[in-house]
């Protein structure tokens, strides 16, 4: 893309961490082109234009977007649907609408009772984080990210191309998928891994007695499995109502694989468990790691420290009199699954391997993961 005359001006209904994160990497490309915006709170409004991200210093009405070349609509599920009903009738010609939600059949099905198919291109950007709001967005969330798009039997392929040379621009990696078959594979490796870790977050709550021995002595396998149980619980509200017929599906399914574990471990059937673990290793080792999707790659590294006063600070002071910046610390009390007494973690991988570089050349003992 890139010509101007393709695009003047771009709404955005909800400007959190994927609306914001797309309308600054869109700012940064297309500085000329004017965004409008309209969020659940004024102060977001406030912020945004305070940046000279948007045009509008107050909330835009949904007559306000009539003239916009796009519209991205980055509120939970349901709320998407009900500005789509909103804004039929209220947009130009060519204007493209499209979604950020991770449930597409919803919407898809509402599209087609509205007569809109010539007008959407469902989206789906495989990136974000436990963190929220346009205060965590920025410009390169979407950098290498899967970005699913989800086109009806109506979108012209010049309109499809056009979308999707805009959603490479941003960084992303387009990828176009029938609405039913992304709803079912996100139901699989994104809701139902979602679900699993707030359930089991609860079965350990549930299960602590009131010295909060589990919550206490909690380790990297089970913090690395339950993080993503820190994300928006109104956002998985929204996505199990909208998905619910494929996320029963694989509930199901799952059921039956753990009642066939259940059934191996009281049968003693040491063969059966070895080869369903191996099975599930060797599928997950060939899964390429990426530093960008649900869950991100982590620049961490561990290290052997004495226990002695100001043994952190002087850590910190070798690293930071050399420019580089820690994004957190912290000592593992368990170390079952790590390697080291302190936790370094660092934004980027060059950071990390100058760090790694930097600590052994002061005969620190380092491991990396």
């Amino acid at each position: 893309m890139g010509e101007h005359d393709l695009f003047q001006k771009i709404g955005f209904i909800g400007l959190g961490l994927i609306g914001g994160s797309i309308a600054k990497k869109i700012h940064t490309l297309y500085p000329d082109v004017t965004i409008i915006a309209t969020a659940g709170h004024q102060k977001t409004i406030t912020e945004a234009y305070g940046e000279h991200l948007i045009s509008n210093q107050n909330l835009c009405e949904i007559k306000d977007f009539y003239d916009c070349d796009y519209i991205f609509l980055c509120t939970p599920v349901k709320r998407n649907i009900e500005y789509l009903r909103q804004l039929k009738g209220n947009i130009k010609n060519g204007c493209i609408i499209t979604d950020v939600g991770s449930v597409k059949t919803d919407i898809h099905e509402e599209v087609t009772a509205l007569a809109m198919e010539d007008c959407f291109i469902g989206g789906h950007p495989m990136a974000g984080s436990e963190k929220t709001g346009l205060k965590n967005a920025n410009e390169y969330l979407l950098e290498n990210a899967y970005y699913i798009l989800t086109p009806t039997t109506k979108t012209s392929p010049e309109r499809l191309e056009e979308f999707r040379s805009l959603v490479t621009q941003l960084g992303a990696v387009a990828l176009v998928l029938d609405y039913h078959l992304h709803d079912y594979a996100t139901a699989a490796i994104s809701h139902l891994p979602h679900i699993i870790a707030y359930s089991l977050v609860n079965l350990v709550k549930k299960s602590d007695d009131a010295d909060e021995t589990m919550k206490t002595i909690a380790a990297g396998g089970f913090k690395d499995l339950t993080r993503i149980a820190s994300s928006s619980p109104v956002m998985w509200q929204n996505i199990c109502q909208s998905n619910s017929e494929q996320i029963v599906r694989l509930i199901d399914a799952y059921e039956e694989m753990l009642e066939k574990t259940k059934h191996d471990i009281l049968s003693s059937d040491a063969d059966a468990l070895l080869q369903d673990f191996q099975s599930a290793k060797d599928y997950r080792d060939s899964i390429a790691i990426t530093n960008k999707g649900p869950i991100k790659e982590i620049y961490e590294l561990y290290l052997d420290l004495l226990d002695e006063a100001g043994g952190i600070a002087t850590v910190a002071t070798i690293l930071a009199s050399n420019h580089l910046s820690i994004k957190n610390i912290g000592i593992i009390h368990n170390r079952e699954f790590e390697d080291g007494v302190l936790r370094l973690e660092m934004y980027d991988r060059i950071s990390l391997d100058a760090a790694v570089q930097l600590l052994r050349k002061h005969h620190y003992t380092i491991y990396e993961r």
